[in-house]
């Protein structure tokens, strides 16, 4: 007769609890991420990581080309961009 573990039925709940806790709503981030960022087109108002706000001007493979100002232009990589303004925000501040 073989009887069963206790420690072993506590292992797999702390790596439920960890898959719940931590594993799914970092792919969930990632995946809405991914998303906003695919959906970024000319013209958009857009935050970096690092604070710059710009509106994209030109929008490659791997980076996008953000306008600061007059005649001010930076490119930054795609996952660069933390968050898409709504259209006007940079004319109201």
């Amino acid at each position: 007769m073989t009887s069963f573990d206790p420690t072993f039925l506590l292992l797999i709940g702390f790596f439920v609890l960890i898959y719940f806790l931590m594993i799914r709503p970092e792919n969930k981030r990632r995946k809405a991420h991914e998303e906003m960022i695919s959906s970024i087109e000319m013209g958009d108002e857009v935050v970096s990581s690092g604070g710059l706000l710009g509106k994209v001007t030109k929008i490659s493979d791997q980076f996008f080309e953000i306008s600061l100002g007059d005649n001010v232009k930076v490119k930054i990589q795609r996952t660069a961009i933390s968050n898409v303004l709504p259209k006007g925000t940079i004319s109201s501040i």
